[in-house]
């Protein structure tokens, strides 16, 4: 008895708990939303910039928010502090503002002014702010107010991010997945069992989801509710792994280029985005109008499959996050950032030269007739009152 306690409290013991029944929990919930969401015409419409050609449930993030949190929660977490208590609250705001807006469409507004009153319900009540700059371009210490309005920045912009970058099966689910276990590495490395708990459940429950948004016969989109959950966390993983570490002077465990590695974990949102930004802007089209000018659009008009597009951009992710890693203690921050905007260009010619011969406004889309989502319903309940009738007509034998 003494033996299964004592494993129980094992910390590493949780951790891949967690992450195991994190996936259980999403692969079980998933084919039930599925259901309803079929039943209940809950599909992703298709557009011009869709890369699907089907109707198709978007209620992913329902499974990956319930499993994140059932996993985590199941432990008793000590030094888990109140931060994470508001980062929970602050995820269940984003997660009906998701729920809303993948059933009834919102404004893109209304989604940002609930995404900062999230933002900010953590880093004014928990007091999670980046107020150093580590020394890059010279600045160390940052005013309250400026750090306030910088991390708010930086939390929005990469739930926006992560969201921008749910465009093709895959590939938002992979990121997250990959750039949550390296997180989580890195917490546990710092003996910060809690997060690295919230890290690795989240980790387990895109590694459930994943398995039905490759999939072609029960396919699922995680929807603006899985993007925004995902981005929200991400975002609270980078900005408190910064945080803990400006202290690094005086504790040797800690690094003095978290803010660095933190932006080569993330770096293909955050170039994905800033590119799309920069296009848009410089042609005079808002810069929150969607397109299909996204690099892993442009490698799907250019003929690769979904899966194959994704492989290639997680593969460049992981070869700069290989790289740094290698070369982190030979080099300045500074020189390190004149290298990651060096490769923001090479990333963004590539991606000019693959769309260069891409109409992406022509793009054949005619294989989906679009039908009124109103008389999607009316067919759904003849369907259902057809197969009643079927079956109470069938002789009883």
């Amino acid at each position: 008895m003494n033996e299964y306690l004592q494993l129980l409290s094992n910390k590493e013991f949780q951790i891949i708990v967690s992450f195991i029944i994190s996936i259980v929990i999403t692969v079980t919930a998933i084919p039930v939303i599925i259901n309803i969401s079929k039943l209940k015409d809950l599909m992703a419409e298709i557009e011009l910039r869709s890369s699907h050609e089907e109707l198709t449930p978007t209620l992913g993030g329902v499974a990956i928010f319930a499993a994140t949190l059932i996993s985590y929660f199941i432990w008793d977490n000590p030094n888990e502090g109140h931060e994470i208590h508001l980062a929970v609250a602050s995820l269940i705001i984003l997660f009906f503002l998701g729920i809303k807006d993948d059933i009834l469409i919102l404004s893109p507004k209304k989604k940002l002014f609930i995404q900062i009153a999230a933002a900010l319900l953590l880093i004014t009540f928990g007091d999670l702010r980046i107020s150093t700059f580590y020394g890059l371009l010279g600045i160390n210490n940052i005013p309250y107010i400026i750090s306030i309005a910088f991390t708010l920045f930086i939390i929005i912009a990469i739930i926006n991010a992560i969201n921008l970058l749910d465009g093709i099966d895959g590939l938002a689910g992979t990121v997250g997945f990959v750039s949550s276990a390296i997180f989580a590495y890195l917490f546990y490395s710092l003996g910060l069992f809690a997060l690295a708990t919230l890290a690795l459940s989240l980790a387990g429950s895109l590694v459930g989801f994943l398995r039905f948004n490759w999939s072609t016969k029960n396919k699922i989109f995680m929807g603006d509710t899985g993007s925004m959950i995902l981005g929200f966390l991400l975002a609270f993983f980078a900005v408190k792994y910064i945080v803990f570490n400006s202290s690094y002077i005086y504790d040797p465990r800690l690094v003095k280029d978290a803010p660095i590695l933190t932006i080569i974990i993330l770096l293909l949102p955050l170039f994905d985005t800033l590119r799309m930004f920069v296009i848009r802007l410089s042609t005079g089209v808002s810069p929150f109008k969607g397109d299909r000018k996204h690099l892993h659009h442009v490698l799907i008009d250019n003929g690769f499959s979904h899966i194959g597009a994704t492989m290639i951009l997680i593969a460049f992710n992981l070869t700069v996050l290989v790289l740094y890693s290698v070369i982190r203690h030979g080099y300045s921050n500074h020189e390190v950032l004149l290298g990651l905007l060096i490769t923001f260009l090479i990333y963004c010619y590539i991606a000019y030269l693959l769309s260069k011969n891409i109409d992406t406004n022509t793009v054949d889309r005619v294989k989906y007739t679009k039908i009124d989502k109103v008389k999607r319903l009316q067919l759904v309940e003849e369907k259902k009152n057809t197969n009643l009738s079927s079956s109470q007509t069938q002789p009883i034998e």
